[in-house]
């Protein structure tokens, strides 16, 4: 008897994992069409300043190819600015490189917050959609992966709605910083027609929709003021090396508070 009740629980537990895949497969078209509405607002804000370091990796020296090499397979806007910042001829490849992991690490934290939502994923289908991974598309898909576990949907991450989201970050990043690399030696310094400020606006509006609090913003604060106060007192890049450093640090320590 008992091992006839294990059987047939076990046959309606893949009955029910049959039923969620079938159900998440026919919404997959109507998943993707969601995830891109969502980041349409955010999408259009990183285009100004896509051009930006497009232009600016045009006036270092980097040629219409290189450019989009660069931002496709780094695909990480702040370690992209660091390095451009850096760049010189010849390039300091192992001081680029080292500024490149450190502000680049951030992404490690922002992975361990995807973990519970992706662990049943297979990794032939994580690792492709965790090259997306850049702070807007996470944002936004970890906001609906929360929504979603709040509601009790199951499963929580929606990876069509991922790629809805993600994807488009990924093709106008390179998309924009080509057409910026074309534009720079015409435009010039494209910094005075005001684009550089899309960058801080874009992560404003990220952070207003994951704030919870001045607790748990204290890694974010700590970055801030440490970043600062090197831009102020240091000469180059380092500033962007000093908040990321400083950040992690800070959300090690608090994270062992609790």
């Amino acid at each position: 008897m008992a091992g006839r009740e294990a059987a047939e629980g076990e046959a309606m537990s893949i009955s029910e994992i049959a039923l969620t895949e079938g159900q998440t497969t026919y919404g997959r078209g109507a998943e993707f069409r969601r995830g891109l509405a969502a980041s349409t607002p955010v999408l259009l804000g990183i285009i100004p300043y896509a051009l930006v370091l497009g232009a600016q990796a045009a006036q270092k020296g980097l040629s219409m190819a290189e450019v989009p090499l660069m931002t496709g397979l780094n695909f990480a806007g702040g370690s992209e600015f660091a390095a451009i910042q850096l760049w010189s001829s010849p390039p300091h490849v192992l001081l680029i490189a080292a500024i490149t992991l450190l502000v680049n690490s951030r992404h490690f934290l922002m992975g361990a917050a995807l973990a519970p939502f992706i662990k049943r994923l297979p990794k032939r289908t994580v690792f492709p959609a965790l090259f997306l991974m850049c702070d807007e598309s996470w944002a936004v898909g970890l906001a609906d992966a929360q929504c979603r576990a709040a509601s009790g949907l199951r499963p929580a991450f929606s990876l069509a709605f991922y790629l809805g989201a993600g994807l488009p970050f990924y093709l106008a990043w390179v998309a924009f910083t080509t057409c910026g690399a074309a534009l720079g030696p015409v435009l010039g310094d494209v910094q005075t027609y005001g684009f550089a400020m899309a960058f801080p606006a874009v992560f404003l509006v990220l952070l207003r929709g994951m704030w919870k609090g001045f607790g748990a913003a204290r890694p974010w604060l700590v970055s801030l003021v440490v970043a600062a106060l090197v831009y102020l007192t240091v000469p180059g890049a380092w500033y962007v090396a000093a908040g990321a450093l400083s950040g992690l640090v800070a959300a090690w320590f608090l994270a062992g508070e609790k």
